[in-house]
């Protein structure tokens, strides 16, 4: 393997997005996956001890000298392990660009893990603003998404307009004529009304939980 693909996989096993490892080595995104892709193939010395700590891991690794070593924490002698096999890992979305698949990796900023099943595809998304708090979904809380292209009126669902980032709305519609419903405190935030015929309207999900953020 390559330093990139180790930085990748490294990555993808502590479930950190892109943006996690830029933010610790002050660079941008797309640096990290030039890095990852071998666009850029050496590591500067003064970068690699930084990478190493954001991955959890060492240069010596990173650089292919040695394998990584995972010695084993003790644990209590009444510790009895739990079965986490029922549970999905999701990926949490951050902004949905317009022409990339929902999916991309430039969209994924961390994952998330859930109990449901029923044989749906799932995905989180981390709610920005208040236009949805008085439902109790707050900015910051992450919603956990059925991936659907309906949904019934009244459900309060994620919904892609033209292409452009995802909001979450109540919605319903009439027609030709959706009504993307705010439930907000604050009275800034209006309902959004679309005309099919002009406007791209597109349904990604239902939301059917969600992960409140810790105060």
């Amino acid at each position: 393997m390559t330093t990139g693909e180790r930085m990748k996989s490294r990555r993808k096993e502590l479930g950190l997005s892109a943006d996690d490892v830029a933010a610790a080595l002050n660079v941008s995104r797309a640096t990290i996956f030039r890095y990852e892709k071998g666009e850029i193939e050496k590591v500067p010395g003064a970068m690699l001890e930084p990478l190493a700590t954001a991955l959890h891991t060492t240069p010596a690794y990173l650089m292919g000298w040695e394998e990584p070593s995972s010695p084993k924490p003790s644990l209590p002698t009444d510790a009895f392990p739990i079965d986490f096999s029922h549970l999905q890992r999701i990926p949490i979305l951050g902004r949905i660009a317009a022409g990339m698949p929902i999916y991309a990796e430039e969209n994924i900023e961390g994952y998330t893990y859930t109990d449901l099943n029923g044989g749906g595809e799932y995905f989180g998304l981390r709610v920005r603003g208040d236009s949805m708090d008085a439902a109790r979904i707050n900015d910051g809380d992450i919603v956990i998404i059925r991936r659907q292209d309906i949904v019934e009126n009244g459900e309060i669902a994620a919904v892609l307009i033209d292409g452009q980032d995802a909001t979450l709305k109540r919605f319903s519609r009439h027609g030709n004529i959706v009504t993307l419903m705010p439930q907000s405190t604050n009275p800034a935030n209006q309902p959004f009304i679309y005309d099919l015929t002009e406007t791209t309207v597109k349904i990604l999900g239902l939301v059917v939980k969600v992960e409140f953020r810790p105060q």
